[in-house]
């Protein structure tokens, strides 16, 4: 999928593998290499690799994503919702999300003492120098804070156990050609 769209308004990416962040200007040509989850990945007419998020969607055409409502979590619980949230994050290199990936070691639930809940989620990352490191805990964060009832959320990278790739799921292994 190389597919070129023309940014219609000025855009701020997080510039892959680094995770530093970068302003693009209205009618900048960028190709759009993945579209997964709640973003895209593209490469600019200058070469570099960025990510576009959800909420910048408009600006090449596609729907801006929208905020997780009340009504979206079809009586679901706060950690099941949790769980379906973080299947929609992606490292933008790789095609798998970070669940299926093995990177989530944890996520616990447990009631907020001023009401809703609290959430914890536990996390590891495919090599200890990921340049996405702090950008794929910041997407993290934001997806599991957005979820209603949600008043306290807590991410954090570990690097033990370290990730291999036997902790993929099969449908992973399957996806990325390693079965």
């Amino acid at each position: 999928m190389r597919e070129a769209r023309v940014l219609s308004r000025d855009v701020e990416v997080v510039v892959v593998p680094y995770g530093d962040h970068m302003p693009l200007p209205t009618g900048t040509t960028i190709y759009i290499t993945q579209a997964l989850g709640s973003s895209w990945t593209a490469m600019t007419d200058r070469g570099y690799m960025v990510r576009i998020e959800g909420k910048d969607g408009d600006a090449i055409g596609e729907l801006a994503i929208e905020a997780l409502k009340p009504a979206d979590m079809g009586g679901k619980s706060v950690k099941d919702v949790a769980w379906s949230l973080l299947r929609t994050c992606y490292d933008p290199e790789i095609p798998v999300n970070i669940v299926d990936l093995g990177l989530v070691y944890d996520v616990e639930s447990t009631v907020h003492p001023e009401g809703g809940e609290s959430l914890s989620v536990r996390f590891t990352l495919t090599a200890p120098g990921c340049g996405m490191g702090d950008y794929l805990k910041q997407d993290v964060e934001e997806k599991v804070r957005s979820i209603p009832g949600v008043r306290e959320a807590t991410v954090e990278v570990v690097l033990d156990p370290p990730w291999s790739q036997e902790m993929m799921s099969d449908a992973a292994r399957l996806q990325l050609g390693l079965m």
